[in-house]
């Protein structure tokens, strides 16, 4: 049986992803932190890891793999993601009765807040 033990995030500027991701998932560094990788865990002890890799990698749109995160307060989570530096992402294509916002954290790496309010199915 296989399971999702990391989803891996190529990045430039590592001290920066890391502290985005770490307070937009709520998760915590595995220490002690490599120069060029680092491995963030949930604080609640439960979902797959989330890596963040230092290695060059050009940019590609639309991302072959992007990354879904349910939210109960979609709105609250958008802003929250906003203030931490990831930007919402237009894309003409979106369906007026989505129930996703596409952003994209500061480097650019794409991820869609799905409300998973009670009462949506997610």
């Amino acid at each position: 049986m296989l399971t999702v033990g990391s989803i891996v995030i190529r990045v430039s500027d590592l001290e920066r992803q890391l502290l985005f991701w770490s307070a937009a998932l709520d998760y915590e560094p595995r220490l002690p932190l490599d120069d060029g990788f680092a491995l963030l865990r949930p604080r609640a002890g439960h979902g797959p890891n989330v890596s963040l890799d230092a290695v060059p990698s050009e940019r590609v749109l639309p991302p072959r793999v992007h990354l879904d995160l349910y939210a109960d307060d979609q709105g609250g989570e958008v802003s929250r993601l906003e203030a931490l530096g990831a930007q919402r992402v237009h894309w003409p294509k979106r369906p007026d009765d989505a129930d996703y916002v596409i952003m994209e954290d500061p480097e650019g790496n794409r991820f869609c807040v799905v409300d998973a309010s009670p009462g949506e199915a997610a």
